[in-house]
């Protein structure tokens, strides 16, 4: 129960924080996301709410990362295990519960109901404590559309910056059905 109650601080701390970044006319903010370890940054315009895990409805015939159906207040979303999708981790891997995950919804103005799940949540980053790491052409060219730009923090930590617009978009996400 103290779980659940600091999770609901810490989401209503965010999402009051979330609409003071986005209120502030200066820089580019991210939600940032762990996913097996690798650190994604979302723009916070194309990020939606954070809930809870609830009782997801598998769907089948799908992709092994396609964890399946959530409702989120009131709306049917697909959900979509991050790490598993971006090849971070096999299928049998720990269940979402045991491994504490939440979901992440995209942004209603994307049109798409889906919801991405994320081992955690790390907070806000914003452009100015974060410099752009200098990529020569081979691996950057290579990566998907949704894999823009890769920043580094003061601390040295890499961070990936991932457009949901594309990803919404890119056929292997679409391509649900195995």
């Amino acid at each position: 129960m103290a779980n659940k109650q600091a999770l609901r601080e810490l989401q209503s701390r965010l999402a009051e924080r979330m609409q003071q970044v986005r209120d502030e006319p200066r820089g580019l903010s991210w939600l940032a996301l762990d996913s097996a370890g690798l650190g994604l940054l979302v723009p916070l315009q194309q990020a939606g709410e954070i809930f809870e895990l609830g009782a997801l409805l598998p769907v089948p015939h799908t992709r092994p990362w396609m964890a399946g159906v959530v409702n989120l207040r009131g709306s049917v979303h697909t959900v979509v295990d991050l790490a598993q999708f971006l090849g971070l981790r096999e299928a049998a891997a720990a269940p979402p519960r045991e491994r504490g995950a939440q979901l992440v919804a995209f942004n209603a103005a994307l049109g798409v109901n889906v919801a991405l799940l994320i081992d955690r949540l790390l907070g806000l980053r914003h452009a100015a404590d974060m410099a752009p790491v200098d990529e020569a052409g081979a691996e950057a060219s290579g990566r998907p559309a949704f894999a823009s730009w890769r920043w580094r923090d003061a601390a040295g930590r890499q961070w990936q910056e991932l457009n949901l617009a594309e990803l919404a978009r890119s056929p292997a996400f679409l391509g649900i059905a195995a």
